[in-house]
């Protein structure tokens, strides 16, 4: 069985990279050090019922960004679930998956309801994408160019750089007031959009 192969392989890597000196053990786990009781440890190992979880593979890129997308960008519950709102209580559709995934429908009271949908919005600081490598925020600056330049393609300039091209270029864009050309000042990306706080609304007098 699958299970059986994976459980050998995975026990004789363990084993191998023991003898190579690959494994560092600390705290509590130092004793395992020693051969004899690592042996001792791994042994009981080939024992144990492994669990090996298949899937079929994504199918594709596109397959793989819609699948993502729906974790990413979805809100707590979608349009179609919502069945209706009368008499102070909201229904809408859910599926059970102790009963075969069979869909059915759930009354909340207004209150309820939204509480259990504010538990679904992170609180302020938290973004549900995080960069890492050479996207991640502290590093972006320096490690950004140095991939454009190991690639040999150019890299868009900052927003800085638009400014003197933007007053020679022709064509400008004309203020419909004023009628001066409009000037790029900084450039935001689909996500630093989002990140940025909505304007403050003061109240009116």
């Amino acid at each position: 069985m699958l299970r059986e192969v994976f459980r050998g392989k995975f026990v004789d890597a363990l084993e191998q990279a023991f003898h190579n000196g690959q494994l560092n053990f600390q705290g509590d786990l130092k004793l395992l050090a020693q051969p004899k009781i690592f042996a001792a440890w791994l042994r009981p190992l080939y024992r144990q019922d492994w669990v090996v979880y298949l899937k079929r593979p994504f199918g594709g890129p596109a397959y793989v960004l819609q699948y993502l997308g729906r974790y990413t960008h979805r809100v707590a519950i979608s349009n179609h679930r919502l069945v209706s709102l009368a008499d102070g209580q909201v229904t809408f559709r859910w599926r059970d998956s102790a009963d075969h995934n069979q869909q059915k429908l759930l009354p909340l009271s207004l209150d309820e309801f939204l509480c259990r949908f504010l538990l679904h919005i992170l609180p302020q600081g938290f973004v549900r994408i995080r960069n890492f490598g050479f996207l991640a925020n502290r590093k972006r600056a320096t490690l950004l160019p140095l991939c454009f330049q190991l690639l040999g393609s150019a890299q868009e300039p900052q927003a800085g750089q638009h400014v003197a091209s933007t007053e020679n270029a022709l064509g400008l864009w004309r203020c419909p007031k004023c009628g001066g050309a409009m000037k790029v000042i900084e450039r935001l990306s689909a996500a630093e959009i989002q990140l940025r706080s909505p304007p403050q609304i003061s109240a009116a007098a």
